[in-house]
C-alpha cells in the first residue's frame, strides 16, 4: 500500500489519519454529551480532563493531516463523477478541516475565558489563549456547541454520499478510503458497466 495518495485512491497515511479522526471525534462527543449531565463529583472533574486533553490531541491530528493533505495531495476524482459533485465533495472537505480546527480552539477559549488550567493527559500545562472573561467563556461555549452540531451535520452528509456512491452509483468513491485488501474485487459492489 503506498503511502503517498495515489491518483486512484487515498494511501495508508491519509486513511490512517481519517479513520483516527472519526475515532476519536466519536469518544470526544460521547464524552461532551455525557458529562453536561454528571453530578459535581471527581469523576465528572475527569471527564472534562478527558475531553480537553482528547480535544487536544485531535487539533494536534488536524495539524498533522492538513500538512500532509498539503503535502500528499488528494486522489482525482472517481471517473463519471460529475463536476458540481466533485466541487461539494471538495468544499466539504475543506469545511470539515475547518471544523476540526474551530471546535477544539472554541474548547479552549471557553476553558481560558473560564479560568481553568488545561494539561495534556496530565502531563504538561497549555496555556490560556484569552484572559478570564465571564462573556467571552459564554459566547465560545456556545460556539463550541454549535460548532460541534454543524460538524455532526456535516459528517452525516459526508458518509451519506459516500454510501450513495457505494450503494447506488456503485463506484469506488468509498472503498479507496479503505486498505486495498478490503476492497479487493470480491467487496466491491460491480461497476454499473458490468451490467
Amino acid at each position: 500500500m503506498s503511502l503517498r495518495n495515489p491518483p486512484d485512491r487515498w494511501g495508508a497515511v491519509s486513511q490512517t489519519l481519517h479513520w483516527g479522526v472519526v475515532l476519536l471525534i466519536l469518544g470526544i462527543a460521547t464524552i461532551g454529551l455525557l458529562m453536561g449531565d454528571m453530578r459535581p463529583s471527581p469523576a465528572k472533574v475527569q471527564a472534562y480532563a478527558l475531553h480537553k486533553s482528547l480535544g487536544l490531541t485531535l487539533l494536534a491530528l488536524a495539524v498533522l493531516r492538513l500538512c500532509w493533505r498539503l503535502a500528499a495531495g488528494a486522489p482525482a476524482p472517481v471517473a463519471g463523477t460529475p463536476r458540481w459533485q466533485a466541487r461539494v465533495a471538495a468544499a466539504t472537505h475543506w469545511m470539515l478541516y475547518g471544523l476540526l480546527f474551530a471546535i477544539p480552539l472554541s474548547g479552549w477559549t471557553f476553558n481560558s475565558a473560564a479560568g481553568f488550567p488545561l494539561q495534556w493527559f496530565g502531563l504538561f500545562n497549555l496555556p490560556p489563549l484569552v484572559g478570564r472573561d465571564a462573556a467571552l467563556r459564554a459566547a465560545a461555549g456556545d460556539l463550541h456547541v454549535r460548532l460541534f452540531w454543524t460538524l455532526v451535520g456535516v459528517a452525516l452528509l459526508h458518509a451519506a454520499a459516500a454510501l450513495h456512491h457505494h450503494l447506488i452509483r456503485r463506484d469506488a468513491t468509498l472503498v479507496r478510503m479503505l486498505p486495498r485488501a478490503w476492497s479487493s474485487s470480491r467487496g466491491r459492489p460491480p461497476s454499473p458497466l458490468q451490467d
